[in-house]
């Protein structure tokens, strides 16, 4: 295997769209240990001061997740790892992770999500028995997100409905009323604007003031981006990767997010849209890929630092 390196830094620092540009200024992004491991020195790709996400996949041993958020913390990055409530067994393990993090990584965020498993390995099965552990604050954690989905979510509500998410949103907006850490949403990704700003309206009505970080997928293969959205139950706007599928001029491209980002942007135009406050990016296609189109796009607000833009591994 030839030596790793990061791509090239983007030259485009005048964006031809500014509200693009806008919406990306302030971005997360997330990673795992294994795609961690790809990126010799992240400060090359990512701007001073990045929210990164380090996903939790049921298996992965937790001083492989310490040591990914340990490593983007040396490098300069916020950092936030997820706690998927059905894959930690019970209370002692939460709190042997959450001191794991502290003491080893300097970490105080986190994403708390049920997880992607249909039934909890242990004692816990959402994110709201994880905040009702008293942990997390007790711990002294300053920053704690939970998952929104703007198009349903299959595994808590199999027929399609939303009275339980929005039971969920409603609990946790007490919950932070309450909490010392700041709380906000990040969603699940999709691919029409629509659905997503009309959802952010609806908790907003509902009298959920959290701020609303919309997940994107990045650039990626077509096939790829169809799968995932399969797998992690994406809703509606599935049909809009279908429609371009049956394109065969347009299925060997890679599907970029600008036209689902500038909807957001051009809705947020037309009217307030709910609570959103910025975009979390799901690197399906390769952080690197996904690194790359945001400096392309963002102008001067997402460029790394210079005297990191030029590096490279060494042979």
């Amino acid at each position: 295997m030839g030596p790793r390196s990061n791509p090239e830094p983007a030259t485009n620092r005048n964006p031809s769209d500014p509200g693009l540009a806008r919406l990306l200024k302030g971005f997360s992004i997330e990673v795992m240990p294994r795609t961690a491991e790809k990126i010799p020195d992240f400060r090359a790709i990512l701007p001073a001061g990045t929210l990164v996400y380090v996903a939790h996949i049921e298996g992965t041993p937790i001083r492989d997740m310490v040591r990914t958020a340990r490593r983007i913390r040396s490098e300069g990055f916020s950092v936030m790892p997820h706690f998927p409530a059905r894959v930690i067994p019970d209370r002692p393990t939460l709190k042997d992770w959450i001191s794991r993090y502290q003491d080893e990584a300097g970490v105080d965020s986190a994403l708390l999500l049920a997880g992607g498993v249909s039934a909890p390995i242990g004692d816990f099965r959402d994110s709201m028995q994880l905040l009702e552990t008293g942990l997390f604050g007790a711990a002294g954690f300053s920053r704690l997100h939970v998952a929104g989905h703007p198009e349903g979510n299959r595994d808590i509500e199999s027929d399609g409905s939303s009275d339980q998410a929005d039971t969920a949103l409603l609990w946790k907006q007490r919950f932070s009323e309450s909490s010392d850490a700041a709380m906000a949403i990040v969603t699940q990704f999709c691919f029409d604007a629509e659905p997503v700003v009309r959802w952010t309206r609806r908790i907003q009505e509902m009298g959920v003031s959290l701020p609303v970080h919309v997940g994107v997928a990045g650039p990626a293969r077509l096939q790829t981006l169809i799968r995932f959205a399969l797998s992690c139950g994406v809703g509606n706007s599935l049909r809009i990767l279908q429609r371009r599928a049956r394109d065969v001029t347009r299925l060997m491209k890679p599907f970029e997010p600008d036209s689902f980002l500038k909807g957001i942007d051009r809705l947020q135009a037309t009217e307030p849209a709910g609570n959103i406050v910025g975009v979390h990016f799901f690197p399906l296609g390769g952080i690197a890929t996904c690194s790359r189109w945001i400096l392309e796009n963002g102008g001067d607000a997402v460029q790394p630092e210079p005297t990191h833009s030029s590096r490279r591994s060494a042979p």
